[in-house]
């Protein structure tokens, strides 16, 4: 009866909506809940910003007049690309053979100098092409795209060269020749450009015809996201570089209809899941104006995605598999035609086969398990995501059109356009995440002091070289990293890490949740909290000489505060602190308490990394 029930209401037309079961509610009505509970704080205190300035609405409206964006066929799977990077062509070719029997699509191939080069990549010489290709059938379904530095070619004619001595089959390769992003990595200037792109326009035709249907050229968005740039930059940089492709290839002679078909486009997807969504999203709606523009019908691009190399972090690195998996989350529903997965372990050295297993099935358990891909483009509708979506067309459009002003892509870059908004959002980024309002789970914040057990690498990762001019790629874990290492200096040299003398005042009531945020606060730059509490001074500066360090904090409620701070921070002073702090903001209280001996005081949102320094500075610890 229930299944006969369920079949006549799926396929009765004369069945009214489940929706009409509901009563209708207005956007006013959220409002209502939203103020409630809010309990008189303002509605503003819900919106946030992006590092393009955008306004994020938290109750958007839905867009019933949406309609999906062409992208992927309709429940087709995204390629999953195994990344390829070991210098060793043999141990690079036995990665890639083990990637493709169990379950990758795709290999991506970096090579050593390239864009996605984080300090390893293959050799550019034929014989390790050839040797890590070996065994490898691109005509039997599998993908390959390269990640290319400009000098490859020798690398790319021996890939033409296997590719046209295969038999049967058609191949799906993406050689991803990318000079403009390699003049950005390098500080290239215009006339460079001007110089290369007819050569750069006749090789491709010559590829063209030698492995006809490939793509060939990526604009590689990657360059600003490494930087620290915003999604708009990155959005921008991509469609003029792409632009420049056109128009270098159209000027060799090759048709617009034919040139747009040798370009696609490379992307990172980082774990601010909704903006990375809304990114690939954009993408599209930006390139088919292109494309109108040009006077060309609108068709998908090809649009590829990596995980981001700058959120990557070296400590507790086993957090990366889920900035990773929100990453791939983010891309597949955005769209994105093929996706690599930084192994967690990248930060670290180049990883092993375990870490490379984890990136492989992070992405196929998403497509077989989660089945993500059964629907196209799911986010259509959804106000939150078009708005946002639509908010980054207009920002990456109106950077795209200030880069025409300036000359195209490759003059934008000489005259420091480009890098010059790319450092500003550096900066403000930097900034955030000193102040920590970037949380970085596991290095900024919930830091495991004694972590042991670091990740495997089977080597251990040497910084890549760039130009002096170069749009330098970062981590943004860095900063609080080069802390824990001094730190661990420091263990090693003495068996000692540096320490602060958590004096913790009143009941634990008072104190533990204040204890914990400090704790939290110091052991993030690898500064040992070592906790002490009494209901007497003098009991409790006597643990505090015992710990044998310089530093102490006071950690306790506003009301013990406004009883006990002041002589405690004199009986700390007279008991040898060089530097005492009070984990809390001190208000009205400020200058009563510098006057007894506090220096400085620990907050949600102060400059940790900046008080983090001056700790080290007055334990004469040397940060390298």
């Amino acid at each position: 009866m229930g299944s006969a029930w369920h079949f006549a209401a799926m396929t009765d037309p004369e069945t009214p909506p489940l929706a009409a079961d509901f009563v209708p509610v207005t956007r006013e009505d959220w409002r209502k809940l939203v103020d409630a509970a809010l309990k008189g704080a303002p509605f503003e205190r819900l919106v946030s910003a992006t590092y393009d300035g955008l306004r994020i609405e938290p109750l958007a409206q839905r867009r019933s007049d949406a309609r999906p964006l062409a992208a992927r066929p309709g429940a087709a799977p995204w390629q999953v690309l195994a990344r390829i990077d070991h210098p060793d062509p043999a141990l690079a070719n036995e990665a890639a053979l083990h990637e493709l029997e169990n379950g990758a699509g795709g290999l991506s191939l970096v090579f050593a100098g390239s864009v996605g080069d984080h300090g390893f990549g293959l050799p550019l010489n034929e014989g390790a092409v050839a040797r890590a290709l070996d065994g490898v059938h691109p005509t039997a379904g599998i993908a390959l795209e390269f990640d290319l530095p400009p000098q490859a070619e020798a690398a790319v004619d021996a890939v033409v060269a296997k590719l046209r001595a295969s038999s049967g089959g058609p191949t799906d390769i993406r050689l991803g020749h990318d000079p403009l992003g390699a003049l950005a990595v390098a500080g290239g200037a215009e006339q460079a450009w001007s110089e290369a792109a007819p050569r750069f326009a006749r090789r491709l035709q010559t590829l063209a015809q030698q492995v006809p249907q490939s793509r060939l050229a990526a604009a590689d968005g990657r360059v600003i996201h490494n930087a620290g740039g915003s999604e708009a930059q990155e959005l921008a940089f991509a469609l003029a570089v792409a632009l420049a492709y056109l128009r270098a290839l159209k000027a060799a002679g090759v048709a617009l209809e034919q040139a747009r078909r040798l370009i696609f486009f490379r992307l990172s997807a980082d774990a601010d899941q909704f903006l990375t969504l809304a990114k690939f999203r954009a993408l599209r709606k930006l390139w088919a104006r292109v494309e109108a523009s040009c006077g060309l019908t609108a068709e998908p691009a090809f649009v590829s995605a990596e995980t981001a190399w700058r959120m990557m972090a070296g400590r507790d690195p086993h957090v990366n598999i889920l900035r990773t998996t929100i990453a791939v989350f983010a891309a597949a529903l955005g769209g994105a035609d093929a996706i690599t997965v930084l192994p967690f372990t990248v930060a670290c050295g180049l990883p092993d086969r375990f870490a490379r297993r984890i990136a492989r099935n992070t992405q196929l358990i998403l497509i077989e398990e989660a089945h993500l891909a059964k629907v196209a483009d799911p986010a259509s509708g959804s106000g939150a995501v078009e708005d946002l979506t639509d908010r980054l067309c207009h920002a990456a459009w109106a950077l795209f059109q200030e880069i025409e002003g300036a000359g195209g892509a490759a003059a934008a870059l000489e005259k420091g356009l480009i890098q010059g908004k790319v450092a500003a959002v550096r900066a403000k980024r930097a900034a955030a995440v000193a102040r920590r309002q970037d949380a970085l789970t596991g290095v900024s914040i919930f830091p495991n002091l004694n972590e042991t057990g670091m990740a495997a690498a089977i080597l251990p990762r040497a910084a890549p070289e760039h130009g002096s001019a170069a749009l330098q790629p970062i981590r943004l874990a860095e900063p609080f990293e080069a802390l824990r290492e001094a730190s661990d200096r420091s263990l090693a040299a003495s068996s000692a890490r540096p320490k602060i003398f958590l004096a913790n005042l009143g009941a634990p009531a008072d104190f533990t949740p204040r204890a914990s945020f400090a704790q939290n606060f110091f052991e993030a730059g690898g500064i040992e909290a070592v906790s002490g509490e009494s209901a007497d001074l003098p009991t409790l500066s006597l643990a505090y000489k015992t710990a044998g360090t310089a530093l102490v904090c006071l950690c306790s409620s506003d009301t013990v505060y406004e009883k006990e701070a002041i002589a405690a921070a004199k009986a700390f002073k007279m008991a040898g602190a060089r530097r005492i702090y009070l984990a809390g903001q001190p208000g009205e209280r400020e200058a009563a308490l510098k006057t007894a001996g506090i220096q400085s005081f620990v907050y949600d949102g102060c400059d940790a990394l900046a008080t983090l320094h001056g700790a080290y500075d007055i334990l004469g610890i040397e940060i390298g």
